[in-house]
């Protein structure tokens, strides 16, 4: 690691703590050259991601899109914030462990939905009413029919 300081590539960690999360690890660095401290951060590199919409233009994976909108969903709902969270990051784990580097929206909605369905029931139909583009009541009846029967 170059030193901010004197740019000397020798360094050595004086101490080494873990993020709250678990995401990173703070090490504080003491440069063998010029006795200076810096603090440096290492991360796990992940893949990016590209999520294909229905109409076939690209984006950057952005996981406070599938949050805000399981939020809007659970909408006056009792269903905890951190929940959701971790919903998230099980979404998003499970794509990262794919190895795939494209995932369609379709495909999403469906592990977003498939999560929903034991966490809160109207939050699943409200998000299916959305992702499904549902047009009419008939495909509100469709959806909460195949839901008790599954159930």
């Amino acid at each position: 690691m170059r030193c901010p300081f004197c740019g000397d590539l020798e360094s050595k960690v004086v101490d080494s703590r873990r993020s709250e999360d678990g995401g990173s690890i703070r090490r504080r660095r003491e440069c063998i050259a010029c006795q200076r401290r810096f603090t440096t951060y290492e991360i796990v590199e992940s893949l990016p991601i590209i999520v294909v919409k229905r109409d076939g233009a690209r984006q950057s994976f952005d996981r406070n899109k599938i949050l805000n909108s399981m939020v809007r969903a659970c909408d006056k709902r009792k269903v905890d914030l951190a929940d959701l969270e971790r919903i998230t990051t099980e979404i998003e784990q499970s794509i990262q462990n794919s190895l795939e580097r494209e995932v369609s929206t379709d495909k999403l909605g469906e592990l977003v939905m498939e999560r929903l369905k034991p966490l809160d029931e109207v939050a699943y139909i409200r998000f299916a009413s959305v992702y499904r583009s549902f047009q009419d009541v008939g495909g509100f009846i469709q959806e909460i029919n195949q839901f008790l029967e599954k159930k």
